[in-house]
């Protein structure tokens, strides 16, 4: 199986997860039910679903007033692009 497919399959379905756990924590929120930790939100960003996350963040309206989760996800983004242009686009060049 190709290497690209397998890294391009894991990072939808961990933006999907990302996306799907702000859903869920917001419906958890709203029924005053106990919650997913930020940590746990975070640590789905940081593992790739960074672009679901935020997504989640805008579509359910979820965390979106709090400076961390404002400034944080975006810079795991950032990150996350930078790690990429700087270390995988070489790899594709060069085979």
């Amino acid at each position: 199986m190709d290497t690209s497919f397998i890294f391009f399959t894991y990072l939808m379905l961990v933006n999907l997860a990302g996306f799907a756990i702000m859903g869920i924590d917001k419906k958890k929120a709203k029924k005053n039910e106990y919650r997913i930790p930020e940590k746990t939100l975070f640590m789905w960003a940081i593992v790739g679903g960074s672009i679901g996350s935020i997504i989640g963040m805008y579509f359910f309206r979820h965390k979106t007033r709090h400076l961390s989760f404002q400034i944080g996800m975006p810079l795991i983004l950032l990150v996350q692009i930078y790690i990429f242009i700087r270390f995988m686009i070489p790899l594709y060049v060069l085979s």
